[in-house]
């Protein structure tokens, strides 16, 4: 048996459990009044398993602002590219169009500090997988400079704006179509 974390069992449950507490407590009281302390008595864990775990408070709320939209998930791919990045953008938007994972977002990055929080990591990487289908003279920072970013900055100061057509507007501006 191989050292590391496991992925199922006793180690799965308690890490649902410490993400249900996390969601709970950052929707009722913001990220910024929630403490490893009440996460650890919602979840019914030992601090120290979270401690462990995490280390501290911003490492655990980047990690948890970033497991739903998993980096792993298949991405779009129906054999059009702006199709495959409207869904693509489409999802990012409804995921963090939900307050508590915009809420989330915002801990994580502001844990990140100068360092490239998990999300952005997650986002560059799914960039790179779309860019490179494309034969379009477009990078992967073109794609988090004109999609993901008008997103991420209305999540963070102008949550009211993710509307259902900002996906298409984002991509629309990064192929060069006019907006509709």
């Amino acid at each position: 048996m191989t050292a590391g974390k496991r992925t199922g069992g006793r180690s799965a449950v308690v890490l649902a459990q410490v993400r249900t507490a996390v969601e709970d407590l950052v929707r009722e009281r913001g990220a910024e009044r929630v403490t490893i302390p009440l996460i650890a008595e919602r979840a019914g864990v030992n601090p120290t398993s979270i401690y462990r775990r995490w280390g501290d408070l911003p490492t655990m709320l980047n990690d948890i602002a970033t497991y739903r939209l998993d980096p792993a998930r298949p991405l779009p791919d129906t054999g059009e590219l702006r199709a495959d990045l409207i869904a693509w953008a489409t999802e990012i938007v409804e995921h963090y169009a939900k307050p508590v994972n915009a809420a989330l977002l915002r801990g994580g990055a502001a844990s990140a500090g100068e360092t490239e929080s998990d999300c952005l990591r997650n986002r560059r990487a799914e960039a790179q997988v779309l860019a490179t289908r494309s034969t379009a003279a477009f990078a992967a920072d073109d794609l988090i400079d004109l999609v993901i970013s008008p997103i991420i900055y209305r999540v963070i100061f102008l949550p009211w704006t993710l509307t259902p057509d900002l996906a298409q507007r984002c991509v629309d501006r990064l192929l060069g179509a006019s907006p509709s």
